[in-house]
């Protein structure tokens, strides 16, 4: 039952996604902003955790887990350090996803060649 919640929630975040493309003039990068916005905005709220609750990977896998991390690291450092934890939270929170994604994406572009969109 966990996977299939897990795949309910993170599909239905896809499938926003892929209709705000398909229905808007939305760029992807703009809409992966907004997304890591909106995980942010309803974590502040107090409304994501409880989709992490349900969904588990579902919910803190796709660009909205992205701001909630963001924002969960803030708020802790926050309470630990005081108000200059608002600037190094999120960044101390998320640094071992983002320098995965940098040096996962630098091998990437080591070993495959890229070619332009025709």
């Amino acid at each position: 039952m966990i996977y299939f919640r897990a795949f309910l929630v993170g599909g239905l975040i896809c499938v926003t996604g892929q209709l705000l493309l398909l229905f808007t003039d939305m760029t992807s990068a703009r809409i992966l902003v907004l997304f890591v916005t909106l995980g942010v905005l309803l974590t502040v709220v107090g409304l994501y955790q409880p989709l992490v609750d349900f969904g588990g990977a579902g919910a803190t896998v796709p660009l909205t887990g992205f701001g909630y991390l963001l924002a969960e690291g803030a708020k802790k450092a926050v309470e630990e350090e005081g108000v200059l934890g608002a600037l190094t939270g999120g960044a101390a929170a998320a640094s071992g996803g983002i320098s995965a994604a940098i040096v996962f994406g630098y091998l990437a572009s080591l070993l495959f060649s890229s070619k332009t969109k025709q």
